[in-house]
């Protein structure tokens, strides 16, 4: 399985914009810049980031400039701590770590954190803001706080009232606190300390389009404390339109226009970087690399084929814009075209590219295609214990369905519930129709749209198969219900040998006669029914099901009519009119054909020689 955590291999072609984004950062020279990473959920903002962080790291210059970075996730702390809080304190605990070698700057870097304490007692409200704006103890809470005033940098502790040194000078009995005054002191001592410590503190905030408008804002608070001072940077990943909703929610009442909650963010972020969208191109890419990746894994694919993979994919993707895409040709020379598998799950990353690209319930996104494949190759492991045998495009190609045209996905289960054998003639008879070059139009329930016809042409082919087990093993998914199978063993053996049948003989005789009139008729229809897409209507061996059962059972001759009425009259060769004109029960049908002008005139032709022979 494929975990949903963020990575630094890049499998997205993410490094072209990593690499100028760290530029960007390091070309900054110590001037504060903000960064705003933007993107829909899942399409790899936090991955972009992480890339982000690596080329930074390796871009330190010891004695000079060391990037520090720290990672904010507001949506951790949301309902717990205030966001704008947890922030302020992160940052303090990371320059009180970073100055611990040096007493001056760690005792700076202390003065810093108390300086926090007091922002955090000022959000508190009531007694302990009233305490800290008019210097003097409020209530209970206020009494408090003067007694452990040497913690918050307020007033005198219990034992320090001879000792005002204790108090670091930070405010002094009955002196009330300027909160502007205390913000700009905060700023000039957490930029002189990142000076002396010769570093640069990158802050990425992450996750923010998944906290509450409320904890977003006030993230978006903090950030605007900390902004514009030397030596920092902030990197913030959030879907832009979240955030403009946030701002209408935190601004509820106030009638604000989309352009304002647009320009609220705009102030924050200076430069905006868009996650890249995916394309067909890229979303091959992807779901190859994850594919060979799981290969990989299981011990199935080489370690010198998947390195090289992970080395060519990406240098293709970079070529791309000069027409070199990830074909099916590319993909196969990395795997090596004598690996029957790994060719197999190559041309199902072929295949599903382009459908889960341009379906909008996955709309090519990162998080839901590798949420697909999980989905895939956890029914894969359901299948073996159960005695399934279905191969993974197989499953693929189902799940598809089901997650991009759900409506499709349960008119097809329902076919399948009322069908003897799980197997669905109008699916064979649309797989085919999708196929043909002139386009015919596709039967009910399948609609005309171009997801529903490349789905169809996806390999494998799901008309012939019994499609029980894949509804069996997608019952996490809808409820299923099968229609009752009244065929025997020997029925079905029949059907099978039916199928494989090319012309007369004994076992197959005895197979008929073994089953049974009742039996026969079932694997005649079935037998009948999974031929149709091999059928050329123009050998003998494309009616040997027909003929055989009612040689042995004539009350079947009946239906077996019925099925032949309904061949497409202008593709009937003269290859099968003698062995048809044999049959009683075939001449009426013959006859009807006869005075059909779609017939051609060679089949009418054997038709007559036919008769005159019968004579």
């Amino acid at each position: 399985m494929w975990s949903d955590n963020e990575t630094t291999v890049d499998y997205l072609n993410f490094g072209i914009v990593a690499d100028a984004c760290a530029k960007l950062l390091q070309q900054a020279g110590g001037t504060p810049i903000s960064v705003g990473v933007s993107g829909g959920w899942g399409a790899g903002k936090t991955s972009l980031v992480r890339m982000i962080e690596a080329r930074l790291k390796q871009a330190a210059t010891p004695d000079e400039n060391t990037y520090i970075v720290v990672t904010f996730n507001p949506w951790l702390y949301q309902d717990f701590e205030g966001a704008r809080s947890a922030l302020l304190q992160l940052v303090g605990d990371e320059v009180l770590r970073l100055s611990s070698e040096n007493e001056t700057l760690f005792k700076k870097a202390k003065q810093l954190l108390k300086r926090i304490n007091l922002f955090r007692l000022a959000q508190l409200g009531g007694e302990a803001a009233a305490t800290l704006y008019t210097g003097a103890p409020v209530g209970a809470i206020g009494e408090a706080m003067f007694k452990v005033g040497g913690f918050f940098g307020l007033g005198y502790g219990d034992n320090d009232e001879a000792d005002t040194s204790k108090v670091d000078n930070l405010l002094k009995p009955a002196e009330p606190v300027s909160l502007p005054n205390e913000i700009q002191a905060f700023r000039n001592a957490l930029e002189e300390l990142l000076q002396e410590l010769k570093v640069t503190l990158v802050v990425f905030v992450d996750d923010l389009d998944r906290c509450l408008p409320k904890t977003a804002i006030s993230t978006l608070e903090s950030i605007r404390l900390l902004l514009f001072l030397k030596r920092s940077a902030f990197v913030v990943a959030a879907d832009n339109e979240f955030i403009r909703n946030a701002v209408r929610v935190h601004f509820e009442g106030a009638h604000i226009s989309s352009d304002v909650a647009t320009n609220y963010f705009d102030k924050l972020i200076q430069v905006p970087l868009h996650v890249p969208r995916l394309g067909v191109n890229e979303a091959k890419a992807y779901l190859a690399l994850l594919l060979m990746e799981r290969a990989h894994t299981d011990g199935h694919f080489e370690d010198i084929r998947f390195e090289n993979a992970l080395k060519m994919i990406p240098e293709r993707l970079q070529a791309s814009w000069r027409g070199d895409a990830v074909t099916t040709e590319f993909l196969q020379s990395l795997v090596g075209l004598g690996d029957k598998h790994m060719i197999e799950l190559m041309e199902l990353a072929e295949g599903l590219a382009p459908l889960l690209t341009q379906s909008s319930a996955v709309n090519a996104n990162p998080r839901l295609m590798k949420r697909f494949l999980n989905t895939v190759y956890l029914r894969s492991a359901l299948a073996e214990p159960q005695g399934i045998e279905l191969d993974i495009p197989a499953l693929a190609k189902w799940h598809l369905v089901e997650r991009c045209n759900e409506v499709l996905a349960n008119a097809l289960a329902s076919l399948v519930t009322s069908a003897s054998d799980g197997r669905v003639d109008v699916l064979r008879t649309a797989e085919m129709v999708a196929a043909d070059a002139e386009k015919p139009p596709l039967p009910e329930p399948f609609k005309e749209d171009t997801f529903t016809r490349e789905w169809l042409q996806l390999h494998p082919a799901l008309g012939e198969m019994d499609l029980r087990p894949l509804l069996h093993l997608s019952r996490d998914t809808a409820t299923r219900d099968f229609g009752a199978d009244d065929m025997t063993p020997e029925g079905r053996d029949l059907r099978d040998a039916l199928v494989s049948a090319t012309n007369s003989n004994v076992p197959l005789t005895q197979a008929i006669t073994a089953a049974g009139a009742h039996q026969a008729g079932m694997a005649m229809v079935r037998a009948w029914q999974l031929k149709a897409s091999k059928r050329t209507w123009r050998v003998g061996e494309d009616v040997v099901p027909l003929i055989e059962p009612c040689k042995v059972f004539p009350e079947l001759g009946v239906k077996a009519a019925s099925l032949l009425e309904q061949a497409p009259v202008a593709e009937v060769g003269p290859g099968i009119i003698p062995q048809l004109y044999e049959q009683s029960w075939a001449r009426t049908v013959l006859e009807k054909w006869n005075d059909t002008p779609s017939l051609s005139k060679t089949t009418k032709s054997a038709i007559q020689q036919a008769k005159k022979g019968g004579r």
